[in-house]
């Protein structure tokens, strides 16, 4: 396994990068054992998922991970992000937590299994684009929906600590592009300062965040027990003695199940329309436009489902938990209709980060989660 994880780890596959090479790599592991492989490319030819089966035809057991990771640009590295290196039992390198360390230990129980007599099969889903809005799998995501048999359960490898989590919230990407009159600074008052706008509709925006933590859903099973509004960029204006006549803010709902979104972004073309209106007798030209930049579901598969049930009998956890950051498995839940819980090595506060680890112990942890699985589908179940 941990061969394999150092080959992961050194190709490049942040998401503005390919990831071809290391699903090449992987497909020639697989096919090396006899396992049946079909890659499902992006138009552009750059980027591909796959997705592998082994043991007998059936609907089985699915593990999934993306293989994509976030830049190193503007971190302090210590240590070569690209190569992995080990020290006091941890593993470096980007993506060991988030999350090559399950796709290494996947690959290598798909190996394992194509030399054991299952009786039920195993199957391994790999994905591009995961970080920027799950947006590659969804190529896969729509394979699936026409096979004649789709997986019975499936496993969402990102790090949990090795613990069974049921539940994430769900986001939608959103922009709001503004629209004002440029002008001389020396004269800023006769023109409509595009930022000005901005400003006044991120105010907003955390007005109706303070309203949702105070009235809105809760769900104390997650950090932050309620539905979150976050504005993540803004970008406007050319230099300081121009007045900015257009200003973009790209900003986030993560929402829990239940919540009421469309309900939230018309509240937010609600308070775009009155900050607009007092100016279109001389600005007849103003906006603040809401658009809808994508979107993932989020997971909420109940603690007593045959899958939860499943999963906590591989590993030996009595309890579960929901995890703050999203995954696709809202989406093979939502889309495939298959029962989908989230378990894999390592903490997401290690992940996204300059030195980025995963520890031997959680990898450990996981390739014996994937040996009691192997056992299970010997045995059929």
């Amino acid at each position: 396994m941990r061969a394999i994880l150092e080959r992961l780890v050194a190709f490049d596959t942040v998401s503005s990068e390919p990831n071809m090479a290391l699903i090449l790599y992987v497909k020639a592991l697989l096919e090396g054992a006899g396992i049946a492989v079909t890659l499902v490319p992006e138009a552009g030819g750059g980027k591909a998922n796959l997705y592998a089966s082994t043991g007998p035809a059936g609907a089985g057991v699915m593990l999934s991970g993306h293989t994509d990771v976030v830049p190193v640009t503007g971190q302090a590295w210590t240590r070569p992000p690209f190569a992995l290196t080990e020290a006091e039992e941890r593993l470096y390198g980007r993506g060991t937590a988030d999350m090559k360390g399950f796709v290494a230990c996947a690959v290598a129980a798909m190996l394992e299994a194509s030399r054991r007599p299952l009786r039920v099969p195993l199957h391994l889903a790999l994905s591009y684009d995961e970080e920027i809005g799950c947006m590659g799998v969804r190529s896969l995501i729509d394979l699936l929906e026409a096979a004649p048999v789709r997986p019975r359960f499936c496993i969402v490898g990102e790090p949990t600590g090795m613990q069974v989590a049921t539940g994430h919230k769900g986001k939608v990407a959103l922009r709001a592009t503004c629209v004002g009159r440029e002008g001389h600074s020396a004269l800023a008052p006769m023109a409509l300062n595009a930022l000005h706008l901005a400003a006044d509709f991120v105010n907003g925006v955390r007005g109706l965040q303070a309203d949702v933590a105070e009235m809105g859903l809760r769900d104390g099973d997650y950090d932050v027990p309620y539905t979150t509004l976050h504005v993540g960029k803004l970008n406007g204006g050319v230099q300081v003695n121009i007045v900015p006549n257009h200003a973009v803010i790209d900003f986030e709902i993560r929402s829990l199940a239940g919540e009421d979104v469309a309900g939230l972004i018309a509240r937010l073309e609600g308070l775009a329309e009155a900050i607009i209106a007092p100016l279109r007798g001389e600005f007849p030209e103003a906006a603040i436009r809401v658009e809808r930049l994508w979107d993932y579901p989020g997971l909420g598969t109940a603690t007593d489902a045959a899958v939860v049930n499943f999963v906590k009998g591989l590993t030996g956890a009595n309890g579960t938990i929901k995890v703050a950051f999203g995954t696709e498995g809202g989406l093979f839940d939502q889309r495939l209709g298959v029962p989908t819980v989230i378990c894999g090595p390592g903490s997401m506060a290690q992940g996204h980060k300059p030195d980025e680890f995963v520890t031997a112990e959680q990898l450990a942890r996981c390739e014996a989660m994937l040996a009691a699985l192997l056992e299970r589908l010997e045995a059929g179940f």
